[in-house]
């Protein structure tokens, strides 16, 4: 049975992969370059599979040679094999990333070069399944062993189901899947949106089983192993995607593709670059570990990135002025050019990166757990907290650090695009907003983060300054406002950043999260939900947890002060005074949690916490009342802050109103107060 509708005529057909354009657009087609230019176009491409092909089996070779004391070693084809199948599974993953990627946010909606990114978002998607299942295959047969034939079925299904890795192979398979068939079936942008944040969700479950898993500090090893694999997936994607649409998209269309490709490819080097570097603080500790293979992997790697980065700048001043100028067969040769040369290096960082998987990192001086602690939280126990340790203490978390950093960025450019146009931004509001993103990258990277899960107290700390002093400072900044004010929109019918940040702001989900019954609830119940259930647990033992639950009260408290303060535009607020009862109501429940954790006789998680507590030699119960004195106390401050800002804002707006009467009764001559006077008169009987 067919899915799609069968065109009626030429002018309904929708282009598919491979398929002819009814009007093939000019001069970005390869088909118009001379035989020699389409023969090294095509050579480029398959001299860049194979470096990539050899980079890995060297590396794979290294590896062998580095583990041949082990009692076991897989067979050779699955040495050979498996580098290989993560290379191909991770230029699938990347190609559906990329796609899907340009396809929400760099071209028009109804153009055939949408139509063409769907289909390789969904051709990429069957390819990242496919690899996916033959790779964790080849893991499997690369740890089983010796085992019988009869048994390999049985055997295989145990290790999908009950052994991490394997699990993180079969999630990447089953959501590649999933990706697959609804990309081939959906032409709706806000779905092809929703499918990109899976997709790079999707690296998570593998991202989480590298090296970085079983290190020291693994949590934030684990995140910035994410932010690596999702910035290189969204530049190779990207570039990818750019050749998909060559063909699909007029001149005046891949102009301006190109140029929202320069800025993606930009961003994502920033987060390939920072990510990288936080990996290596944790696995080349010590400089004779860049000695090692693993080392000179890495050291690879960065050469390629600093040329890619290089290219990228180059190509972001250079390159659109170039093919512009130049006649149609010059600039379709020095696109060529480009992605080709790319292609080559890319190539070889992602036979390198597929490699590393299976190379043994430096083991530095880790030995095994010394103390009950590290047992049980993977971490090794840091020095006990003092005052110092507020200065010292540092445990970087480069999610929360990048989105920090950009976050600031993009603020400081649209007050700037503003005072260029001659535009005025309160400089209160910008403070504001800075302040509010340098406390977050504090909290997330700061001795809160050292020691959020070793000491209750200090973990309390964090969430309460996450949840609502955080959210009170981003909030005044009226960041909603400044993007809407700045952010250009789009002639081309694509969806831009102001299209999308629109589609949000009158979107059903967004109307029901920025209620402000619903706010408050859900400001106040979590607290409940979070402490009493097993998110806690979730979020103290695995890394994904903790990032949900850093981001959690992180949206819940900005949900709560943005419904709460006047400023950025939202479908509905209560009148001020409600909103002063709902607050001191909240206020009430912050101090009845507060003291429920101060007269608890036991601590909530006794084989956590306990068990630190044992090895610093403190009282954990006392630590808990601590936190407890903390989420009444200073839970209660940022409260009072935003009812005396609620406070100021309703005298401001009686002030208004009557500003307004003022200036209504001089213009009619007090019409509206004789025509009142008048009523009373009538309803008394007189003339």
């Amino acid at each position: 049975m067919s899915i799609r509708r069968a065109p009626t005529s030429s002018s309904e057909r929708s282009p598919t992969l491979g398929s002819p354009l009814t009007d093939p657009p000019r001069g970005w087609s390869l088909s118009r370059l001379k035989r020699r230019d389409r023969l090294f176009v095509f050579g480029t491409i398959l001299l860049a599979l194979v470096i990539a092909i050899i980079a890995a089996l060297l590396a794979a070779a290294a590896s062998s040679a580095e583990n041949s004391g082990l009692p076991f070693l897989p067979p050779l084809y699955v040495q050979l094999g498996l580098p290989i199948i993560k290379a191909l599974t991770n230029l699938a993953s990347a190609s559906t990333i990329g796609a899907l990627l340009m396809a929400a946010i760099a071209v028009p909606r109804r153009s055939p070069a949408f139509q063409r990114l769907l289909d390789v978002a969904a051709l990429s998607a069957a390819s990242w399944a496919g690899t996916g299942a033959l790779a964790a295959v080849l893991t499997f047969l690369s740890i089983a062993g010796d085992f019988r034939a009869d048994v390999f079925i049985p055997a295989l299904v145990q290790f999908l189901l009950t052994i991490s890795l394997g699990r993180a192979w079969l999630i990447t398979v089953v959501v590649a899947s999933i990706l697959a068939v609804v990309c081939f079936v959906t032409r709706r942008q806000g779905l092809v949106a929703i499918l990109t944040v899976i997709s790079l969700a999707a690296l998570a479950p593998l991202a989480l089983e590298g090296h970085a898993a079983g290190s020291s500090g693994h949590s934030a090893a684990s995140s910035s192993m994410w932010l690596h694999m999702a910035g290189a997936s969204v530049w190779v994607g990207g570039l990818i995607a750019l050749v998909a649409v060559r063909r699909a998209a007029t001149p005046e269309q891949f102009d301006q593709i190109l140029q929202r490709f320069s800025a993606i490819a930009g961003a994502a080097f920033v987060f390939v670059a920072f990510s990288g570097l936080v990996s290596a603080t944790y696995r080349l500790a010590r400089p004779e570990d860049f000695a090692s293979v693993y080392g000179a992997i890495v050291i690879i790697k960065a050469v390629c990135l600093i040329l890619l980065g290089a290219l990228g700048w180059a190509q972001r001043r250079r390159l659109t002025r170039l093919i512009r100028s130049a006649p149609p067969g010059r600039s379709a040769r020095l696109l060529a050019a480009l992605i080709l040369f790319e292609l080559v290096l890319m190539g070889i960082a992602s036979g390198l990166a597929a490699a590393l998987a299976g190379t043994s990192p430096p083991e530095g001086d880790e030995s095994p757990a010394r103390t009950a602690t590290e047992r049980v939280t993977g971490e090794r126990l840091p020095e006990p907290f003092t005052f110092d340790s507020v200065f010292n203490a540092w445990s970087i978390d480069p999610v929360w650090a990048l989105i920090a950093a950009f976050a600031g960025g993009l603020y400081l450019a649209g007050v700037r695009r503003l005072r260029r146009r001659g535009d005025r931004w309160p400089i209160g509001r910008t403070i504001s907003f800075l302040l509010g993103l340098l406390v977050l990258a504090y909290v997330t990277n700061g001795v809160a983060n050292a020691y959020g899960a070793f000491l209750f107290s200090v973990h309390m700390l964090s969430h309460m300054t996450l949840s609502m002093a955080i959210p009170v400072l981003l909030v005044l900044g009226s960041p909603i406002t400044l993007a809407l004010r700045t952010l250009q929109k789009r002639q081309d019918d694509s969806n831009g950043p102001r299209e999308w940040l629109l589609y949000l702001l009158h979107s059903r989900v967004t109307r029901f999260a920025t209620n402000p019954l619903v706010t408050a609830v859900a400001f106040a119940g979590s607290l409940v939900v979070f402490y009493y259930t097993p998110l806690f647990r979730w979020a103290l033992s695995d890394p994904i947890g903790h990032q949900w639950m850093t981001a959690h009260f992180l949206i819940v408290g900005y949900l709560f002060a943005l419904s709460m303060v006047d400023g950025d535009p939202i479908s509905f607020r209560f009148p001020y005074p409600v909103r002063l009862l709902i607050l001191m109501a909240t206020m009430g429940f912050h101090g009845f949690f507060g003291t429920s954790l101060m007269g608890a006789t036991q601590v909530l998680l006794p084989d956590w916490y306990g068990v630190v507590a044992a090895d610093w030699g403190i009282d954990a119960l006392q630590d808990q009342f601590l936190a407890g004195g903390i989420a009444w106390g200073l839970g209660e401050v940022p409260t009072l802050a935003l009812a005396l800002i609620v406070a100021l804002q309703w005298n401001r707006s009686d002030e208004r109103e009557s500003r307004r009467v003022d200036r209504s009764a001089d213009r009619t001559d007090d019409a509206e107060l004789r025509s009142y006077n008048q009523m009373l008169n009538r309803l008394k009987g007189r003339p």
